[in-house]
């Protein structure tokens, strides 16, 4: 069984994530994983989708297909993933919002030698006072070599530093 991982992007309309499902399951295709949204009327997605080795290229060709449909569609091989090396951390982070937050956060991430897993932000009115206020939730995937301490002192350090709340805790 080969396995791809697939990115696709269109407009939002009714319908798009059945084109999708319909393409890989007419081609021997099996949905494993996925995680999808929409925003700013455009709906993306990235997915990961086992196929039979004989089955590969005709599903590889059908998706670039959906072009034609007005669903784009990014292709990747799917490696084989390492052994588990990393803990997995919850990470939420509120604060005004400005320019740069994002890039300040995952500077600091990226110098501790720490992937993100999973990344949501949204900006929202503060409830009282109406401000924009950042919002991030995070799984980070952390080495197990990185003391979780070093890493919430980092952290915590840079929080003070852009005057937002952060919290923390394990995933298990």
């Amino acid at each position: 069984m080969n396995h791809l991982v697939i990115t696709v992007f269109a407009q939002d309309k009714a319908g798009q994530v059945e084109r999708i499902a319909q393409c890989i399951a007419e081609h021997g295709g099996n949905w494993l994983e996925s995680r999808m949204s929409r925003m700013a009327g455009q709906f993306a997605g990235i997915l990961r989708v086992g196929v039979p080795a004989e089955a590969h290229d005709e599903l590889v060709d059908a998706l670039q297909r959906l072009g034609k449909e007005g669903i784009r569609v990014l292709i990747a091989e799917s490696g084989i993933e390492q052994s588990c090396t990393w803990k997995p951390i919850a990470m939420e982070l509120v604060g005004n919002d400005r320019p740069g937050i994002v890039r300040d956060i995952t500077r600091v991430l990226t110098e501790q030698g720490v992937s993100l897993e999973r990344l949501v932000t949204d900006v929202r009115p503060a409830p009282m006072s109406n401000e924009p206020l950042f919002h991030a939730e995070a799984i980070l995937a952390v080495p197990l070599t990185l003391s979780l301490d070093v890493l919430q002192k980092r952290l915590e350090t840079l929080a003070d530093e852009l005057l937002v709340d952060l919290k923390f805790s394990t995933e298990e």
